[in-house]
């Protein structure tokens, strides 16, 4: 079964927003953020993290920049196949120092559905990195609102910033959560966004999953 889940009222106030006011960011893993900014995966998967509230994770934005973290393990729940082109990409941008965070990507949430059939889940492998078992994990976890599997998965449109923007590390952007508020003040002056995929290549993948989600619902 999927079910489509509606955008979060925030989001909804957001729709007309450009990105010239946006100011939230999603957190991900760094390889994950540099998968959806080379255009190797267009979705985002989340099971909910441990901030997120009984609810679980919701997309709470439909426009935000993406924060990438530094989960040391990421690499082992990289596709073999993915792993060395995305590791070689990261390494052209350069590494920040310690206590620097570059956003490099933003991205813009087109729609988002909870998937509630594994099947279904593991169909999703062409549009995301993730070696099957990091996705099984997620869709298999359970919280006291809902113990049946379930992966809220979020389709939309990356985009890559000139010039990136470096943050100061801080407690503010650390905790198990999904969503912090990145500084206005540090924005970088003349920030801009081009889509990472072209406009013919973005549309097909979106039928492609359309045509998947839609069979799975049939």
């Amino acid at each position: 079964m999927t079910t489509t889940a509606p955008i979060t009222t925030s989001t909804q106030a957001t729709h007309h927003t450009s990105w010239e006011t946006v100011a939230f960011a999603f957190k991900d893993w760094a390889l994950a953020c540099e998968a959806l900014g080379s255009g190797r995966q267009s979705v985002i998967l989340r099971k909910g993290g441990l901030a997120e509230g009984r609810g679980g994770f919701v997309f709470q934005h439909e426009r935000f920049f993406l924060f990438p973290t530094r989960y040391h393990e990421q690499a082992e729940k990289i596709r073999a196949e993915e792993l060395a082109a995305l590791t070689a990409t990261a390494a052209d941008a350069g590494a920040a120092a310690d206590d620097l965070v570059t956003v490099r990507y933003a991205f813009h949430l087109e729609w988002s559905r909870r998937v509630e059939n594994w099947e279904t889940a593991a169909r999703l492998a062409p549009w995301h990195v993730y070696r099957e078992e990091v996705v099984r994990e997620r869709f298999a976890y359970a919280d006291r609102q809902h113990q049946a599997g379930m992966l809220t998965v979020g389709f939309g449109r990356a985009y890559r910033l000139e010039p990136v923007w470096r943050l100061a590390d801080r407690p503010a952007f650390g905790g198990c959560k999904s969503w912090i508020t990145l500084p206005a003040d540090e924005r970088p002056p003349g920030l801009r966004f081009t889509p990472v995929l072209g406009d013919a290549e973005h549309a097909a993948r979106a039928a492609q999953l359309e045509r998947l989600l839609a069979h799975s619902e049939a």
